[in-house]
C-alpha cells in the first residue's frame, strides 16, 4: 500500500511539473482567415496555426501577467520544489527499505512528515489551477462582454494540474 501511495504521489508530482511548463493554461480559438489557436501559459504565450506552425514568446515582464498567473507561477513552482523534497523524505520512511529495528520510530516520523508535506504540495498545486479555471469561467459567461468577442477557454495544462494535485493528495492520504 505504501509503495502504491508513493508511486501515485510521484505520478502526481510529474503531472504538476508538466502543468507548470505547458503553455496552454488558457486557449483562445480564432477562426479568422486561418485557424489559429492562441494559448497562454505561466511562462509563455503561443500561436498555433492549423498549417503546422507554432510561434511561442516568453513574457517580457512578470508584472505584465494577470494577477492569477503571477500568483500561480509562485504557488506551482513552490509545489514542485516542495514535492521533490517531500518525495525524498517519504521514500526514506517506506517499509520496503530495510533498517535496524531501533530506527523504526524514525522511519514512521519521516513517513508522517513526508505525507504532510505531500498533502501541502497537492493543495499548492490545486489552488492556482482552480483559481485560473474559475477566472476563465467567470469571464466566459460574463454578460457584459458582447457575444461576438472571442473568449478564453480552459486549457489542457489545468487538467494536468488537477489530476496531479489529486494524485498527490490521494498518495499522501494513503501514506
Amino acid at each position: 500500500l505504501q509503495l502504491v501511495a508513493f508511486l501515485l504521489s510521484v505520478l502526481g508530482w510529474i503531472l504538476t511539473g508538466t502543468c507548470n511548463y505547458l503553455p496552454d493554461w488558457k486557449n483562445l480559438n480564432l477562426d479568422l482567415n486561418v485557424l489559429e489557436l492562441w494559448t497562454m501559459g505561466l511562462w509563455q504565450t503561443c500561436i498555433v496555426q492549423d498549417v503546422g506552425g507554432t510561434q511561442c514568446k516568453d513574457f517580457d515582464s512578470f508584472l505584465d501577467l494577470p494577477l492569477e498567473f503571477r500568483i500561480s507561477r509562485i504557488l506551482v513552482s513552490t509545489s514542485n520544489g516542495l514535492g521533490l523534497l517531500s518525495l525524498v523524505i517519504s521514500s526514506l520512511g517506506l517499509d520496503c527499505l530495510r533498517m535496524e529495528d531501533t530506527q523504526q520510530k524514525l522511519k514512521k516520523q519521516l513517513l508522517l512528515l513526508g505525507s504532510i508535506l505531500l498533502w501541502t504540495t497537492g493543495v499548492l498545486a490545486l489552488v492556482p489551477v482552480s483559481w485560473v479555471a474559475h477566472t476563465i469561467i467567470q469571464e466566459f459567461w460574463d454578460e457584459d462582454i458582447p457575444e461576438i468577442v472571442p473568449r478564453w477557454e480552459i486549457g489542457d495544462a489545468l487538467f494536468s494540474g488537477w489530476f496531479g494535485g489529486f494524485f498527490i493528495i490521494l498518495g499522501a492520504s494513503l501514506l
